[in-house]
């Protein structure tokens, strides 16, 4: 591919780690981003995935299920070390759930209960609505609050700020003696989906069911409500906590031809919500990362470390998956030279975020020259993600791939998750970047510095 040779040959140095010419990486990353973007095996595996198996949450049999198609797919492609190493994870299940205002009209609402949300009493919950914009008007509120459904109907700004209330709503909500609370989902868009997300109870305050409704169904009943008109809505909820149950995080490689011992991890989460397929959550990524090591074995590329494609479980409502993973490597974290996560879709992939020494960073930037031609090659700040941060809090550099994720929280933990969202060419674009990069991580001479 012509748009990814130099003619002149230049020394490729990383503050004064010598390797290969740039001309040489150029061969080879062209080489890559070539096979990447042709071929269609890691496309069709994620379709069949999806399509197959289902949403993937944790304590599924759906989950169960992907994992071993996937432990013996990558068997057969001759990856070395597949294995899946067990982990207990908590299990929700949602039941059935609905939700119908009566007052003033009747409308059955499309709604989606809130992770590890306890269920409603026998025969539901039938109260007026409080609507509240945030935590400053639920106070101001409190006296209206009490045995009635407060409706947080804030507007995203962004997910980070937005997501809290998701997170510890039914808390706010139960200090003043609301029987439930219900959040406007966490998105900038919406075609009548709910979306669902983990939350958390705290100790000594009163459990209540925590329900998302739909951006239409919460600017509604707010309009409604800043008329002055009552609004009366009846909820029911059958969800329950169960035991854990064990689950799996998968785990192949391809060993270094130098340095085994020393390893760059790739990855995403295995495990999905209960709504939608997973496609852009994050299974597009963990089928990329899959991808990466067998485009390294088919080019018959030899890296010097060890490159571990690591898909972890119950990223979604627990993070147990990450957690034992540093747990089962706590030995040999100081080898880990880095590791890169995926787990924002598998959109145009923009760069990668970093999170490391300086010195590390000039070499990442170094290397993300090679992925300018797929429009990847911005280095910036903040490389954490949820299931490479205990990595990073011992010390190990991570990188997170960034995207355009302008239409992310369109499908973000909503039943519209589903494979025909995903575009051929931006997730091969994906793949590519993910190999480029961590291919040649694990080919330098010298580990990435701390």
């Amino acid at each position: 591919m012509k748009q990814f040779l130099i003619c002149s040959i230049v020394l490729f140095v990383f503050n004064g780690i010598y390797s290969k010419t740039i001309e040489e990486y150029q061969f080879i990353s062209g080489d890559i981003i070539e096979l990447a973007l042709s071929d269609s095996t890691a496309y069709q595996r994620l379709g069949y995935m999806c399509d197959s198996f289902g949403p993937r949450f944790s304590g599924s049999k759906n989950l169960e299920k992907a994992i071993n198609w996937i432990i013996k797919t990558m068997k057969q492609d001759g990856l070395s070390n597949v294995q899946g190493q067990y982990v207990k994870v908590p299990t929700w299940i949602r039941g059935k759930e609905s939700a119908v205002m009566l007052q003033p009209f009747k409308k059955e609402l499309n709604i989606l209960g809130i992770g590890g949300s306890v269920s409603t009493p026998k025969g539901g919950i039938t109260s007026r609505v409080v609507v509240v914009k945030d935590s400053l008007e639920l106070k101001k509120k409190k006296k209206e609050v009490r045995g009635n459904i407060v409706l947080f109907n804030m507007p995203f700004t962004s997910y980070g700020e937005t997501v809290s209330y998701r997170y510890k709503g039914a808390n706010l909500a139960a200090e003043y003696g609301a029987k439930a609370s219900l959040i406007r989902s966490i998105g900038d868009w919406s075609m009548d989906t709910p979306h669902t997300g983990t939350m958390k109870y705290e100790e000594n305050i009163p459990k209540i069911p925590h329900v998302a409704l739909t951006i239409e169904d919460a600017l509604m009943i707010g309009r409604i409500f800043e008329r002055g008109s009552p609004v009366i809505l009846k909820l029911e909820m059958k969800s329950k906590m169960v035991p854990d149950r064990l689950s799996r995080n998968v785990i192949a490689e391809i060993k270094g031809s130098l340095y085994p011992d020393e390893v760059v991890v790739l990855g995403g989460h295995i495990d999905s919500w209960d709504v939608g397929q997973g496609a852009h959550d994050d299974g597009g990524a963990c089928v990329a990362a899959w991808q990466a090591l067998n485009i390294i074995n088919t080019l018959d590329l030899k890296p010097k470390r060890t490159m571990r494609c690591v898909l972890w479980t119950n990223e979604e409502n627990g993070g147990r998956g990450s957690k034992a993973y540093v747990e089962n490597y706590i030995n040999d974290l100081d080898k880990h030279t880095v590791a890169i996560e995926s787990d924002n879709g598998v959109f145009d992939p923009k760069g990668f975020g970093f999170t490391g020494s300086k010195k590390a960073r000039s070499i990442v930037a170094e290397i993300s020259t090679l992925l300018q031609p797929i429009g990847a090659g911005k280095i910036t700040d903040g490389g954490r993600a949820a299931d490479i941060g205990p990595l990073n809090d011992r010390g190990v550099p991570v990188m997170s791939l960034k995207v355009d994720n302008s239409k992310y929280f369109w499908y973000h933990h909503t039943n519209a998750d589903t494979f025909d969202k995903i575009d051929f060419d931006s997730f091969n674009k994906c793949v590519a970047a993910m190999t480029v990069m961590a291919f040649i991580l694990a080919d330098l001479d010298e580990p990435l510095p701390r």
